[in-house]
Formats: C-alpha cells, structure tokens, sequence
C-alpha cells in the first residue's frame, strides 16, 4: 500500500473519462489498496482513482467513519425533490470551497474486488460524495456545477493560485 500524490486542477486525467474495470487483477487490488489508504486522513471524504493519476472507474470514501471502496460505480439513484447547497471542496481543487448544489440523496451500484455487487447509498454529505467522486470518474470537477458568479470567483482564485 502507498499514500498516493493528489492531482490538482490542469491535469489532463481529471478531464478524461475514466475507462470501465474489466479485469480485476493485482493492479486493480493495489489501486484499491491505495485508494483506501490515501482517502484515510483527516478531511478527506472521498477519493476517486483519477485524483491519483489512474484512469479507471473506482472510488474510496471516508465519511462518519466508515471507509471503504466501489468499483465501476453507477449512480441509479437520485432525491428529486430534495437538495443540498451546502460548500463543496475538493482534494484537486485545493483550499477553494463553494456552494454546490446537489441531490441530497444518491445511491450507486458497482462492484467489489469479487466481482461482487455494491451498493452505495446516503444522504446528505454521503449523498454528495457519491455524486462528486462519479463526477470524476466522468471527468469533470465540482466547479463545473457552480453558479457563474462562483464559478468565475473559483478560476480567479485558481488563477491566484498559478494553477
């Protein structure tokens, strides 16, 4: 196992869609392995394979406690008539928080390193991990759901930065 470097915003792989886990072999066992203990630190609610720099389908999470990991994770499942504003960061996008809307429930189904099913369900804060890390793994970042006024704050930030 390893604690895997983050990527930050301007790196090519959080752009790209992630490709499908077909073959669970030794690297997909490591992946998870890291996953798992990268995403075990203090503020850090999930962590989604391209995040260190790996191009597949499968993500980590850290929330109340409960670690644990999906492979090939869909989301099925979304509150339609309940939403969270809340501030949303990101480990890509370090040091900026904005208000990111979301469903306040999510439920996503996947595989475990069996090939076994997974199901992933929560509300609230779990609601929005789901939904951030499958937004990874289909190459887009949080500030591409803010409002344009956050969105233009978060690139000046970003541009403040030198990212």
């Amino acid at each position: 196992m390893a604690l895997r470097d983050i990527r930050v915003v301007g790196d090519p792989i959080l752009r790209t869609e992630c490709e499908t886990i077909t073959d669970i072999d030794d690297s997909i066992k490591e992946l998870v392995e890291d996953l798992l203990e990268t995403v075990d630190m203090d503020g850090r609610a999930g962590l989604a394979a391209n995040q260190i720099g790996v191009g597949v389908r499968a993500f980590s999470w850290n929330i109340d406690g409960e670690i644990g990991y999906i492979l090939n994770p869909k989301i099925v499942e979304l509150s339609e008539d309940e939403y969270q504003d809340g501030d949303e960061g990101c480990l890509s996008v370090p040091g900026l928080w904005f208000p990111t809307e979301r469903a306040w429930y999510a439920r996503a189904e996947g595989i475990d390193l069996d090939g076994k099913k997974v199901v992933v369900e929560g509300e609230e804060l779990m609601g929005r991990c789901i939904q951030h890390e499958c937004d990874h793994l289909d190459g887009h970042l949080y500030l591409d759901r803010l409002s344009k006024k956050y969105r233009r704050k978060a690139m000046k930030e970003l541009r403040e930065q030198g990212l």
